[in-house]
């Protein structure tokens, strides 16, 4: 059993390669004239980041790095409830200094000007890059982040192929970026909007209920769905083995 203690750094540390390479990439590269890598770079971005930590920690802490995956772990069986609380806690504090690195190496660009939507921050209405509605922001925000942690939960499945669950789940991310960058800038992950909303503040910080409870929600559902489908109680998995 790796200690917990270890298995916390292992989850602030991948949270913070996440939210500092796929924000990263939206505020410092998807932009940048003649040669932004736009919303297909980005939406690559991050799946590379959550493949590239799956298959560097998932050993260790199981490699949730968000706190709705633990949440869903947890209603699949894979997860101890005591456990939630620190994970969670490690996660945000990762998304956090992510965050505010992310803002220091912005700041360095002569042009750069924190602005309501900066910092990647995810948002609906006004804060939506397409404009929108809370309603449209939340079902799809919900219906995502079910979709994820079925494929979290059925790639690590014992019956699954071993050693391939990291490219599906850095996969299943990729597309989910492509889908819902216009709509929300995408979350499915609560950490990872609030990091970069405590900076950019105001109606970023206002909005960022539905970005716990939106992805909290499908999180649920899709551990309740995957335990019918998989017709039997899972074994707990706290390190990700079968990564």
């Amino acid at each position: 059993m790796v200690p917990m203690s270890k298995r916390l750094f292992a989850e602030a540390f991948g949270t913070f390669w996440l939210v500092f390479g796929g924000c990263g990439s939206a505020v410092l590269a998807a932009a940048f004239p003649d040669v932004g890598i736009g919303l297909l770079g980005v939406s690559l971005a991050f799946g590379l980041t959550v493949l590239t930590m799956a298959y560097s920690i998932g050993h260790i802490s199981g490699c949730h790095l968000n706190p709705a995956v633990t949440v869903g772990l947890w209603a699949g069986g894979r997860f101890p409830v005591r456990d939630i609380a620190p994970y969670i806690i490690a996660q945000l504090i990762g998304a956090v200094i992510a965050a505010q690195l992310l803002l220091f190496i912005a700041s360095g660009q002569p042009d750069f000007a924190l602005t309501g939507t900066g910092l990647a921050v995810n948002g609906y209405g006004a804060q939506s890059p397409g404009g929108y509605s809370m309603e449209a922001g939340f079902a799809i925000e919900a219906v995502l982040t079910l979709g994820f942690l079925v494929v979290i939960l059925g790639s690590t499945d014992s019956r699954a192929p071993a050693g391939f669950a990291p490219i599906a789940i850095g996969l299943a991310l990729t597309l989910i970026h492509l889908i819902s960058i216009p709509v929300t800038n995408t979350s499915v992950n609560p950490a990872r909007s609030t990091g970069p909303a405590l900076l950019v503040g105001g109606l970023a910080v206002q909005q960022l209920w539905l970005f716990w409870l939106a992805p909290m929600v499908g999180a649920l559902a899709a551990g309740g769905i995957y335990r019918w489908l998989a017709n039997e109680p899972l074994a707990p998995a706290i390190t990700g083995d079968n990564l």
